[in-house]
C-alpha cells in the first residue's frame, strides 16, 4: 500500500470527527450572481453578443462559500464580517440559513453596499462579470464590533480562518489583533491570502494557503520566470514561512496539486479532479476542508489530502458551490 492510499484510508476513517468541529471564519463576504443563456446574434446596436436569458441563479461567495462547505461537509462555521443594509444583504442571510450557516455574527454598515458579483454567461463560457462593491476599509467602530465578535466566540471555535479578498474588512491593524487573540486561547490562525495584500499583514499566523500566483506575487518573484521550478518553489515556500514567522506553508497548484512545506521540507499531495468544469470557487473549498480537517484532529497532509478530494468533486460543478459528505466519500472511494 502506498503512502498516499495510507492517507486515503486515514481521512475515510476518521471523516465522522468532521461534524465535531468549529471554524471560525472572519473575511470578506459576498453574493455570486449568474445570468446564464444562450447566444444566437450579435447587436445591431454595437458589435457584442445578445444572451437570451434561460436562468437566473444567486449563491454564497467569497467567505460565506467557505462557510457553506464547512457546514456541508459536517462542521459547524462561525461566520464573522460585515455586509450593507440593502436587498442583496437579506438575499445573502436567506441563502446562509438554507446552508445551516448563521447569519447572527454578521454586523451591518449601511455606508458600503453588500458585495455582489453579476456573472454572465452562456453555457460554461463566461461572457462578461459585473461587480458592485466598495474596496474601502472598515470604520474603526464596525472593526473594534468585529474584534468584539471574534472575542465573544473565539473559546468556542476550534479554529480561526482569515479569508481575505482585500475588499477592506481585513486591515492590518484587524489582522494582528485577531493573530493575538487566537494565539492566547491556543488556536491556529489559517490564513487564505491575497495577492494585492502585503503579505505583512499575515505575520504571526499559523499556516497560509496562497495559490501558485499568489504565493509568487506575496513572496515578489516574477509570475513566469518562476511558475514551473521546484526549486523556485521551494524559495518561495521558505521565504512566505519566514515572512509570516511559521514553519509550515501550503501553495495550491490547481492541475498539479498542491505543495505542503514543513521547515525544510516540501511534500506534493496530487491533485484528485477528473473533471474540471469550473474552478470559481475551489480555492474556498480548499480552505474549508483543510481547516475542518486540522480542527478534526487530521494530520496537515492527510487534511491536504481530504482537500484536494473535495476540490476536485466541485470543479466538476458551475460556479460556487458547496461540497456534501456523502458524494465526498463516494468520490474518494472511486478516484
Amino acid at each position: 500500500m502506498t503512502k498516499l492510499e495510507d492517507r486515503k484510508n486515514a481521512v475515510l476513517n476518521k471523516m465522522d470527527r468532521l461534524k465535531k468541529a468549529k471554524v471560525m471564519i472572519v473575511g470578506d463576504i459576498g453574493l455570486d450572481e449568474y445570468v446564464n443563456g444562450a447566444v444566437k446574434r450579435i447587436s445591431p446596436e454595437a458589435p457584442v453578443p445578445v444572451l437570451d436569458v434561460v436562468e437566473q441563479e444567486a449563491r454564497l461567495g467569497l467567505a460565506t462559500n467557505v462557510a457553506q462547505n464547512i457546514a456541508s461537509l459536517g462542521g459547524t462555521p462561525i461566520l464573522i464580517s460585515v455586509m450593507g443594509e440593502d436587498d442583496t444583504a437579506n438575499e445573502l442571510k436567506a441563502l446562509l440559513e438554507k446552508s445551516n450557516v448563521s447569519s447572527k455574527y454578521l454586523e451591518s454598515d449601511p455606508s458600503r453596499p453588500t458585495t455582489r458579483k453579476l456573472r454572465v454567461m452562456s453555457g460554461h463560457h463566461h461572457i462578461v462579470r459585473v461587480d458592485y462593491e466598495k474596496k474601502i476599509p472598515l470604520s474603526k467602530d464596525i472593526e473594534q464590533k468585529i474584534l468584539e465578535r471574534v472575542k465573544a466566540n473565539i473559546e468556542e471555535s476550534d479554529i480561526l480562518v482569515l479569508q481575505d479578498y482585500a475588499k477592506g474588512v481585513l486591515s492590518k491593524e484587524l489582522c494582528a489583533a485577531l493573530i493575538s487573540l487566537a494565539k492566547s486561547h491556543n488556536k491556529l490562525v489559517l490564513v487564505d491570502p491575497n495577492r494585492n495584500t502585503p503579505v505583512s499583514f499575515y505575520e504571526g499566523a499559523s499556516l497560509m494557503t496562497p495559490n501558485l500566483d499568489e504565493a509568487l506575487a506575496l513572496g515578489g518573484y516574477d509570475l513566469e520566470e518562476n511558475r514551473n521550478s521546484e526549486d523556485d518553489l521551494l524559495d518561495v515556500g521558505n521565504k512566505l514561512m519566514n515572512a509570516i514567522k511559521s514553519d509550515k506553508m501550503i501553495i495550491t497548484r490547481s492541475q498539479d496539486g498542491m505543495s505542503l512545506f514543513e521547515e525544510a521540507s516540501a511534500v506534493k499531495v496530487p491533485t484528485f479532479a477528473r473533471r474540471v468544469s469550473d474552478v470559481t470557487g475551489a480555492g474556498d473549498t480548499v480552505i474549508a476542508a483543510i481547516s475542518l480537517g486540522i480542527a478534526a484532529g487530521f494530520s496537515l497532509e492527510e487534511s491536504c489530502v481530504l482537500a484536494n478530494y473535495a476540490a476536485g468533486v466541485v470543479v466538476g460543478k458551475i460556479g460556487c458551490v458547496p461540497c456534501y459528505t456523502d458524494e465526498l466519500v463516494e468520490y474518494i472511494n472511486t478516484h
